[in-house]
């Protein structure tokens, strides 16, 4: 008797194992519902912003915040999240190529002007001589700074090298002898500006909205709305044609959105045709 009750139990716990798993296979492959990982500003903002407009559409929206630039692709490759939204495509073709992903661009959304930023000077001409440049360690942003001190007439590229990949050894002239950094995580640059350790920091917009900044306003130069470093909804290729990401990015790209990015952050934020 003992034996078989034995037997029964066990039989039991197998059962409620067996449906318990059902259960969590039948959750996991929601189409209804998406997880999206995103900086807190403006990424996280503009998804809850569309929400609403999406639940009208029987999607279930839950945004995953992240601090750092790393995380969000590993947790979108290793299956955590259904997409992110946070990165430009050549970061993405970086950690795609450092790490074995097979992420892709679902869609552009809005560009993110970096910004040099001084508690020295008012402009780029005023730079002196030995002028020391703080740059993020995140090497996707170097060509942005390059650019942008480039086109301020402070540097010259050497010829042939396109200002999307360029690094600082691509620096064919610096007349003024701009001295530069840029082994800083991107988070801490607005702490370095507060400190006033460079004359020129360069800043993403996201990190200087955070710490009170106006790009518009607060920055001595921003790099062009015409930049190709668009932020980009980012997805595992398998599922490039899931329904519910597709009209995540329609809801992102639509007129109403664009118009309330426009209207919430006054330029440091500017939608994407």
């Amino acid at each position: 008797m003992k034996k078989h009750s034995l037997g029964l139990l066990a039989a039991v716990f197998l059962l409620a194992g067996a449906l318990a798993a059902c259960g969590n296979k039948e959750a996991k492959s929601d189409s209804n519902t998406i997880v999206v990982g995103a900086s807190a500003i403006p990424h996280a903002a503009i998804l809850k912003h569309v929400q609403s407009e999406l639940k009208k559409e029987g999607i279930n929206l839950k945004v995953k915040v992240f601090s750092d630039y790393v995380l969000p692709n590993k947790a979108l490759a290793s299956g955590e999240l259904d997409a992110n939204y946070y990165q430009h495509k050549p970061f993405l073709k970086k950690a795609n190529k450092d790490n074995g992903y097979d992420l892709v661009s679902v869609g552009s959304i809005h560009l993110e002007p970096l910004g040099l930023y001084s508690k020295q000077v008012k402009k780029l001409s005023d730079v002196k001589s030995g002028a020391k440049v703080l740059v993020s360690s995140s090497q996707p942003d170097w060509g942005r700074v390059l650019t942008i001190l480039k086109d301020g007439g402070l540097i010259t590229l050497k010829s042939g090298v396109n200002a999307e990949n360029a690094t600082f050894k691509d620096i064919a002239s610096n007349p003024k002898h701009l001295k530069f950094e840029y082994t800083f995580e991107p988070k801490l640059m607005p702490e370095l500006l507060k400190n006033d350790e460079g004359t020129l920091v360069a800043i993403n917009s996201n990190y200087a909205v955070q710490a009170g900044l106006n790009p518009e306003k607060d920055a001595v130069a921003l790099e062009k709305q015409s930049s190709p470093f668009a932020n980009i909804v980012v997805t595992n290729k398998k599922d490039r044609n899931n329904p519910a990401i597709k009209k995540l990015v329609k809801a992102l790209k639509s007129k109403s959105t664009q118009e309330w990015i426009k209207n919430k952050w006054h330029g440091a934020v500017l939608p994407v045709e």
